[in-house]
Protein backbone atom coordinates (compact mmCIF):
# COMPACT_ATOMS: atom_id res chain seq x y z
CA UNK A 1 0.00 0.00 0.00
CA UNK A 2 1.59 3.42 -0.59
CA UNK A 3 1.77 6.19 1.30
CA UNK A 4 1.32 8.75 -1.66
CA UNK A 5 -1.59 10.25 -1.73
CA UNK A 6 -2.16 11.98 -5.33
CA UNK A 7 -5.12 13.57 -4.61
CA UNK A 8 -3.92 16.18 -2.72
CA UNK A 9 -1.66 17.60 -6.18
CA UNK A 10 -5.66 18.33 -6.80
CA UNK A 11 -5.73 20.74 -3.82
CA UNK A 12 -2.07 22.09 -4.70
CA UNK A 13 -2.51 23.33 -8.15
CA UNK A 14 -3.80 26.51 -9.00
CA UNK A 15 -4.28 27.57 -12.62
CA UNK A 16 -2.36 30.05 -13.83
CA UNK A 17 -3.85 33.34 -13.23
CA UNK A 18 -6.65 34.50 -14.79
CA UNK A 19 -6.82 38.04 -13.80
CA UNK A 20 -3.14 38.48 -15.14
CA UNK A 21 -4.26 36.86 -18.57
CA UNK A 22 -7.05 39.44 -18.76
CA UNK A 23 -4.52 42.73 -18.39
CA UNK A 24 -1.59 41.00 -20.51
CA UNK A 25 -4.56 40.72 -23.55
CA UNK A 26 -5.64 44.44 -22.35
CA UNK A 27 -1.87 45.99 -22.73
CA UNK A 28 -1.38 43.72 -26.20
CA UNK A 29 -4.94 45.67 -27.55
CA UNK A 30 -3.04 48.77 -26.46
CA UNK A 31 0.37 48.07 -28.74
CA UNK A 32 1.40 49.03 -31.99
CA UNK A 33 0.69 45.92 -33.94
CA UNK A 34 -2.81 44.56 -34.18
CA UNK A 35 -3.66 41.67 -32.12
CA UNK A 36 -4.19 38.77 -33.76
CA UNK A 37 -1.62 39.52 -36.06
CA UNK A 38 1.50 37.90 -34.52
CA UNK A 39 -0.59 34.59 -34.95
CA UNK A 40 0.06 32.29 -32.10
CA UNK A 41 2.59 33.98 -30.72
CA UNK A 42 0.18 36.88 -28.77
CA UNK A 43 -1.61 33.41 -26.82
CA UNK A 44 1.82 32.45 -25.81
CA UNK A 45 2.81 35.81 -24.54
CA UNK A 46 -0.72 36.03 -22.42
CA UNK A 47 -0.16 32.29 -21.03
CA UNK A 48 3.45 33.13 -20.44
CA UNK A 49 2.13 36.26 -18.54
CA UNK A 50 -0.62 34.44 -16.46
CA UNK A 51 1.87 32.14 -15.30
CA UNK A 52 4.49 34.34 -13.98
CA UNK A 53 2.10 36.43 -12.81
CA UNK A 54 3.69 39.45 -14.59
CA UNK A 55 2.53 42.38 -16.74
CA UNK A 56 4.50 42.75 -18.55
CA UNK A 57 5.97 39.73 -19.41
CA UNK A 58 9.11 38.95 -18.39
CA UNK A 59 11.72 37.13 -20.17
CA UNK A 60 12.86 33.86 -20.28
CA UNK A 61 16.30 33.62 -18.63
CA UNK A 62 17.10 30.85 -17.11
CA UNK A 63 15.43 27.99 -19.24
CA UNK A 64 16.75 24.34 -18.35
CA UNK A 65 16.20 20.66 -20.31
CA UNK A 66 15.39 18.11 -17.83
CA UNK A 67 16.12 14.40 -19.35
CA UNK A 68 14.62 11.56 -17.28
CA UNK A 69 16.33 8.62 -18.37
CA UNK A 70 15.67 4.98 -17.98
CA UNK A 71 15.93 1.49 -19.93
CA UNK A 72 12.78 -0.48 -20.38
CA UNK A 73 12.49 -4.64 -20.37
CA UNK A 74 10.02 -5.13 -23.13
CA UNK A 75 13.10 -4.08 -25.61
CA UNK A 76 13.81 -7.33 -25.09
CA UNK A 77 11.32 -8.59 -27.39
CA UNK A 78 12.81 -6.71 -30.53
CA UNK A 79 10.39 -3.96 -30.69
CA UNK A 80 13.09 -0.80 -30.94
CA UNK A 81 15.59 -0.47 -33.23
CA UNK A 82 18.15 -0.22 -31.03
CA UNK A 83 19.69 -2.98 -28.96
CA UNK A 84 18.01 -3.98 -25.59
CA UNK A 85 19.92 -2.00 -22.02
CA UNK A 86 21.30 0.52 -24.10
CA UNK A 87 20.09 3.62 -22.87
CA UNK A 88 23.01 4.64 -21.04
CA UNK A 89 25.47 4.80 -24.33
CA UNK A 90 22.15 7.73 -25.31
CA UNK A 91 23.26 9.49 -21.88
CA UNK A 92 26.67 9.01 -22.34
CA UNK A 93 26.38 10.93 -26.17
CA UNK A 94 23.88 13.64 -24.56
CA UNK A 95 26.56 14.12 -21.58
CA UNK A 96 29.32 14.46 -23.93
CA UNK A 97 27.56 16.77 -26.02
CA UNK A 98 27.85 14.56 -28.89
CA UNK A 99 23.59 13.97 -29.40
CA UNK A 100 20.73 15.76 -31.18
CA UNK A 101 19.46 17.42 -27.94
CA UNK A 102 22.88 18.36 -26.72
CA UNK A 103 24.19 20.68 -29.58
CA UNK A 104 20.77 22.33 -29.88
CA UNK A 105 20.75 23.29 -25.71
CA UNK A 106 24.43 24.48 -26.35
CA UNK A 107 22.96 26.35 -29.40
CA UNK A 108 20.71 28.29 -27.64
CA UNK A 109 22.61 28.53 -24.13
CA UNK A 110 20.45 25.89 -22.30
CA UNK A 111 22.14 23.69 -19.66
CA UNK A 112 20.92 19.91 -19.52
CA UNK A 113 20.27 17.66 -16.51
CA UNK A 114 19.95 13.90 -17.21
CA UNK A 115 18.40 11.93 -14.43
CA UNK A 116 18.93 8.35 -14.53
CA UNK A 117 15.93 6.26 -13.33
CA UNK A 118 16.12 2.90 -14.81
CA UNK A 119 19.50 2.43 -16.88
CA UNK A 120 20.38 -0.84 -17.19
CA UNK A 121 24.14 -0.46 -16.34
CA UNK A 122 26.66 -0.48 -13.61
CA UNK A 123 25.65 3.37 -12.01
CA UNK A 124 29.67 3.77 -11.26
CA UNK A 125 30.36 4.35 -14.84
CA UNK A 126 27.87 7.76 -14.71
CA UNK A 127 28.57 10.77 -12.76
CA UNK A 128 26.93 11.19 -9.21
CA UNK A 129 24.57 14.23 -10.06
CA UNK A 130 23.07 11.78 -12.91
CA UNK A 131 22.45 8.76 -10.57
CA UNK A 132 21.91 9.64 -7.48
CA UNK A 133 17.73 9.16 -8.00
CA UNK A 134 17.98 5.87 -9.62
CA UNK A 135 15.30 3.65 -8.14
CA UNK A 136 16.46 0.45 -10.27
CA UNK A 137 18.35 -1.25 -12.62
CA UNK A 138 15.79 -1.68 -15.68
CA UNK A 139 12.06 -1.87 -15.86
CA UNK A 140 9.94 -5.02 -16.59
CA UNK A 141 8.50 -6.61 -19.28
CA UNK A 142 5.40 -4.87 -19.50
CA UNK A 143 3.26 -7.39 -21.15
CA UNK A 144 4.25 -10.38 -18.73
CA UNK A 145 5.03 -8.86 -15.71
CA UNK A 146 4.71 -5.21 -13.29
CA UNK A 147 7.41 -2.42 -14.74
CA UNK A 148 8.36 -1.90 -11.03
CA UNK A 149 6.60 -2.43 -7.48
CA UNK A 150 4.17 -0.40 -6.31
CA UNK A 151 7.12 0.89 -3.68
CA UNK A 152 9.58 1.64 -6.73
CA UNK A 153 6.63 3.49 -8.36
CA UNK A 154 6.05 5.90 -5.37
CA UNK A 155 10.36 6.44 -4.82
CA UNK A 156 10.23 7.32 -8.91
CA UNK A 157 7.40 9.10 -8.39
CA UNK A 158 8.78 11.20 -5.20
CA UNK A 159 12.28 11.41 -6.88
CA UNK A 160 10.21 13.71 -9.76
CA UNK A 161 8.79 16.17 -7.35
CA UNK A 162 12.18 15.93 -5.75
CA UNK A 163 13.74 16.87 -9.25
CA UNK A 164 11.16 19.98 -9.83
CA UNK A 165 11.56 21.49 -6.50
CA UNK A 166 15.44 21.61 -7.05
CA UNK A 167 14.67 23.41 -10.48
CA UNK A 168 12.12 25.45 -9.05
CA UNK A 169 14.25 26.62 -6.08
CA UNK A 170 17.48 27.18 -8.48
CA UNK A 171 15.22 29.71 -9.87
CA UNK A 172 14.55 27.50 -13.42
CA UNK A 173 11.54 29.82 -15.07
CA UNK A 174 10.93 27.48 -18.18
CA UNK A 175 11.57 24.00 -18.09
CA UNK A 176 12.16 21.78 -21.32
CA UNK A 177 11.14 18.08 -20.65
CA UNK A 178 12.41 14.67 -22.44
CA UNK A 179 13.63 11.20 -22.00
CA UNK A 180 16.70 9.26 -22.74
CA UNK A 181 15.28 5.53 -23.14
CA UNK A 182 15.24 2.68 -25.04
CA UNK A 183 11.47 1.06 -25.31
CA UNK A 184 10.29 3.99 -23.67
CA UNK A 185 7.54 4.76 -26.36
CA UNK A 186 6.25 1.05 -26.13
CA UNK A 187 4.62 1.89 -22.09
CA UNK A 188 4.26 5.21 -23.14
CA UNK A 189 1.39 3.95 -25.87
CA UNK A 190 0.22 1.33 -23.49
CA UNK A 191 -0.41 3.86 -21.15
CA UNK A 192 -2.04 6.50 -23.98
CA UNK A 193 -3.90 3.71 -24.84
CA UNK A 194 -5.35 2.84 -21.33
CA UNK A 195 -6.36 6.27 -20.62
CA UNK A 196 -8.01 7.33 -24.06
CA UNK A 197 -10.10 4.10 -24.33
CA UNK A 198 -8.14 3.01 -27.98
CA UNK A 199 -6.94 -0.54 -29.08
CA UNK A 200 -2.99 -0.97 -29.41
CA UNK A 201 -3.02 -0.53 -33.36
CA UNK A 202 -4.21 3.14 -33.08
CA UNK A 203 -1.31 3.81 -30.56
CA UNK A 204 1.52 2.22 -32.05
CA UNK A 205 4.10 4.38 -33.93
CA UNK A 206 6.96 3.55 -35.33
CA UNK A 207 9.68 4.95 -32.51
CA UNK A 208 12.45 7.37 -32.19
CA UNK A 209 14.78 5.43 -34.25
CA UNK A 210 12.20 3.89 -37.23
CA UNK A 211 11.01 0.32 -36.95
CA UNK A 212 10.29 -2.46 -39.80
CA UNK A 213 6.80 -3.86 -40.16
CA UNK A 214 8.19 -6.95 -38.62
CA UNK A 215 9.27 -5.14 -35.32
CA UNK A 216 6.00 -2.86 -35.89
CA UNK A 217 3.81 -5.97 -34.92
CA UNK A 218 5.99 -6.90 -32.41
CA UNK A 219 5.47 -3.87 -30.79
CA UNK A 220 1.28 -3.71 -31.48
CA UNK A 221 1.75 -7.42 -29.85
CA UNK A 222 3.60 -5.69 -26.32
CA UNK A 223 1.08 -2.80 -26.09
CA UNK A 224 -2.12 -5.21 -26.76
CA UNK A 225 -0.62 -8.01 -24.23
CA UNK A 226 0.42 -4.87 -21.89
CA UNK A 227 -3.31 -3.18 -22.16
CA UNK A 228 -4.63 -6.14 -20.71
CA UNK A 229 -2.78 -5.72 -17.66
CA UNK A 230 -3.54 -2.18 -17.85
CA UNK A 231 -7.06 -2.17 -17.85
CA UNK A 232 -7.82 -3.49 -14.16
CA UNK A 233 -5.50 -0.60 -12.43
CA UNK A 234 -6.82 2.08 -14.26
CA UNK A 235 -8.63 3.88 -11.00
CA UNK A 236 -5.14 3.78 -9.42
CA UNK A 237 -2.39 5.89 -11.29
CA UNK A 238 0.43 5.05 -9.21
CA UNK A 239 0.09 1.41 -9.50
CA UNK A 240 -0.47 1.94 -13.20
CA UNK A 241 2.38 3.41 -13.42
CA UNK A 242 3.96 0.45 -11.78
CA UNK A 243 2.31 -2.25 -13.66
CA UNK A 244 2.62 -0.73 -17.30
CA UNK A 245 5.01 2.49 -17.03
CA UNK A 246 8.51 2.31 -15.61
CA UNK A 247 10.95 4.34 -13.36
CA UNK A 248 11.46 7.26 -15.85
CA UNK A 249 7.80 7.70 -16.61
CA UNK A 250 6.72 7.58 -12.70
CA UNK A 251 9.19 10.43 -12.15
CA UNK A 252 8.11 12.18 -14.94
CA UNK A 253 4.73 12.46 -13.84
CA UNK A 254 6.20 12.81 -10.70
CA UNK A 255 7.87 15.85 -11.85
CA UNK A 256 5.32 17.22 -14.32
CA UNK A 257 2.67 18.06 -11.32
CA UNK A 258 5.01 19.37 -8.95
CA UNK A 259 6.18 21.60 -11.72
CA UNK A 260 2.27 23.10 -11.73
CA UNK A 261 2.48 23.18 -8.25
CA UNK A 262 5.61 25.42 -8.05
CA UNK A 263 4.00 27.14 -11.37
CA UNK A 264 6.77 26.53 -13.54
CA UNK A 265 6.05 26.22 -16.77
CA UNK A 266 6.92 23.10 -19.21
CA UNK A 267 7.32 22.14 -22.58
CA UNK A 268 6.65 18.88 -23.30
CA UNK A 269 8.65 17.29 -25.97
CA UNK A 270 7.24 13.48 -27.71
CA UNK A 271 5.03 10.68 -26.77
CA UNK A 272 7.10 10.04 -23.46
CA UNK A 273 6.58 13.11 -21.98
CA UNK A 274 2.53 13.37 -23.80
CA UNK A 275 2.02 10.07 -21.62
CA UNK A 276 3.43 11.24 -18.50
CA UNK A 277 1.12 14.51 -18.96
CA UNK A 278 -1.84 12.21 -19.43
CA UNK A 279 -1.40 10.14 -16.41
CA UNK A 280 -0.75 13.38 -14.20
CA UNK A 281 -3.93 15.10 -16.04
CA UNK A 282 -5.85 12.30 -14.53
CA UNK A 283 -4.14 12.99 -11.17
CA UNK A 284 -5.03 16.88 -11.41
CA UNK A 285 -7.09 18.59 -13.88
CA UNK A 286 -5.72 21.86 -13.75
CA UNK A 287 -2.09 20.92 -14.43
CA UNK A 288 -1.87 20.77 -18.32
CA UNK A 289 -2.45 24.73 -18.04
CA UNK A 290 1.26 25.04 -16.84
CA UNK A 291 2.57 22.88 -19.94
CA UNK A 292 3.26 23.62 -24.06
CA UNK A 293 3.20 20.87 -26.64
CA UNK A 294 6.38 21.92 -28.14
CA UNK A 295 5.75 19.68 -31.10
CA UNK A 296 4.08 17.38 -33.51
CA UNK A 297 7.00 14.27 -33.81
CA UNK A 298 4.67 11.93 -35.45
CA UNK A 299 3.99 9.34 -32.85
CA UNK A 300 0.09 8.37 -33.35
CA UNK A 301 -0.23 8.24 -29.41
CA UNK A 302 1.25 11.53 -29.06
CA UNK A 303 -1.53 13.22 -31.25
CA UNK A 304 -3.91 10.67 -29.05
CA UNK A 305 -2.86 12.49 -25.91
CA UNK A 306 -2.76 15.60 -26.77
CA UNK A 307 -6.05 15.72 -28.37
CA UNK A 308 -7.56 13.98 -24.71
CA UNK A 309 -5.66 17.45 -23.56
CA UNK A 310 -7.11 20.14 -26.14
CA UNK A 311 -2.85 20.98 -26.34
CA UNK A 312 -1.91 21.98 -29.87
CA UNK A 313 1.85 21.24 -30.85
CA UNK A 314 3.97 24.32 -31.67
CA UNK A 315 5.90 22.75 -34.08
CA UNK A 316 5.51 20.38 -36.68
CA UNK A 317 8.54 18.87 -38.03
CA UNK A 318 8.41 15.15 -37.52
CA UNK A 319 11.33 15.34 -35.18
CA UNK A 320 11.56 11.51 -32.78
CA UNK A 321 15.06 11.52 -31.80
CA UNK A 322 13.63 12.36 -28.59
CA UNK A 323 15.67 13.54 -25.63
CA UNK A 324 13.66 16.63 -25.72
CA UNK A 325 14.72 18.14 -28.72
CA UNK A 326 11.76 19.15 -30.38
CA UNK A 327 10.92 21.20 -27.65
CA UNK A 328 14.35 22.42 -27.16
CA UNK A 329 13.17 23.66 -30.69
CA UNK A 330 10.20 25.42 -30.00
CA UNK A 331 11.79 27.26 -26.90
CA UNK A 332 13.06 30.07 -29.24
CA UNK A 333 8.71 31.00 -30.04
CA UNK A 334 8.17 31.09 -26.11
CA UNK A 335 10.92 33.80 -26.01
CA UNK A 336 10.27 35.05 -28.68
CA UNK A 337 6.74 35.23 -27.99
CA UNK A 338 7.41 37.27 -24.02
CA UNK A 339 9.87 39.32 -25.73
CA UNK A 340 7.01 40.94 -28.37
CA UNK A 341 4.92 40.72 -25.47
CA UNK A 342 7.22 43.02 -23.39
CA UNK A 343 8.63 45.11 -25.93
CA UNK A 344 5.67 46.05 -28.38
CA UNK A 345 5.62 49.95 -27.76
CA UNK A 346 2.05 50.93 -27.30
CA UNK A 347 -0.15 53.29 -29.64
CA UNK A 348 1.11 57.04 -29.01
CA UNK A 349 -1.46 58.44 -26.44
CA UNK A 350 -2.64 55.05 -25.13
CA UNK A 351 -0.01 55.13 -22.28
CA UNK A 352 -0.57 58.55 -20.65
CA UNK A 353 -4.30 57.96 -20.75
CA UNK A 354 -3.84 54.66 -18.64
CA UNK A 355 -1.05 56.61 -16.07
CA UNK A 356 -4.24 59.65 -15.56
Amino acid sequence: MSSLNLDDFTDLIERPDGGVRRDAEARRERQIVPPGALGRLDDLGEWLAAAQSAVPVRPIERPRAVLFAGDHGVASLGVSARPAGGADQLVRAVLEGASPASILARQLNVPVRVVDMALDCDPEGLPQDVVRHRVRRGSGRIDVEDALTLQEAEAAFRAGVAVADEEADAGTDLVVLGDVSVGGTTPAAVLIAALCGTDASVVTGRGGLAIDDLAWMRKCAAIRDALRRARPVLGDQLQLLATVGGADLAAMTGFLLQCAVRKTPVILDGVVSAACALVAQRVAFRAPDWWLAGQNSGEPAQAKALDRMAMEPLLDHGVTVGEGAGALLALPLVQAAAALAAELPEKPGEAEEDKE
